[in-house]
């Protein structure tokens, strides 16, 4: 059995968790989060803790038992807490703005990129460098997030882009002339 999953969930107050089936549904303070669990992975609700179950040992049960588990945990931690990733973009003339749904930034190239915000997810921006994505959704904040990076990722040789807060960039030496 999973060390991971075999451990249950406890649920804490003012979260409620519902399993029919294959789907559970969490609801807390700040939303409603719903996943489908893989084929053969069930869970029940007993005496305000969630407990995550597999049909048999073979190999595919075995590892999406303990993911599955730690999903609901993610999702309880959602609705309860939030998770924020925040953005940092450097480099002349880079800079972003947030305009309704999209966000505008301007990275150095001859048009402005466009990135539309998903639903579910805020992003803000302070002073025009700063960016932080909130969300109760886990996977689609770090997905989100992933993406704008994607759109300029800091490079090594002036550090220009954009990169995490506390990323370190590994800066290299450029070519020298003789």
């Amino acid at each position: 059995m999973s060390r991971i999953g075999k451990q249950p969930v406890v649920v804490p107050a003012g979260v409620t968790v519902t399993a029919l089936g294959g789907q559970v549904t969490v609801k807390g303070p700040l939303g409603q989060l719903a996943r489908e669990l893989p084929k053969g992975i069930t869970a029940r609700v007993e005496a305000g803790k969630v407990i995550v179950a597999r049909t048999d040992d073979s190999r595919g049960q075995k590892s999406c038992h303990g993911l599955s588990r730690t999903l609901l945990v993610n999702m309880i931690e959602g609705v309860t807490k939030g998770y924020r990733k925040e953005l940092i973009i450097e480099g002349t003339g880079f800079k972003a703005a947030v305009q309704g749904n999209k966000l505008q930034l301007w990275l150095g190239f001859a048009s402005s990129k466009e990135f539309t915000i998903p639903a579910g997810i805020k992003v803000t921006e302070k002073q025009g460098v700063q960016l932080t994505v909130d969300g109760i959704d886990k996977e689609l904040v770090g997905d989100t997030t992933a993406r704008i990076r994607g759109h300029f990722p800091a490079e090594p040789y002036k550090g220009k882009g954009i990169k995490y807060v506390g990323e370190q960039i590994r800066r290299k030496q450029g070519k020298t002339v003789a």
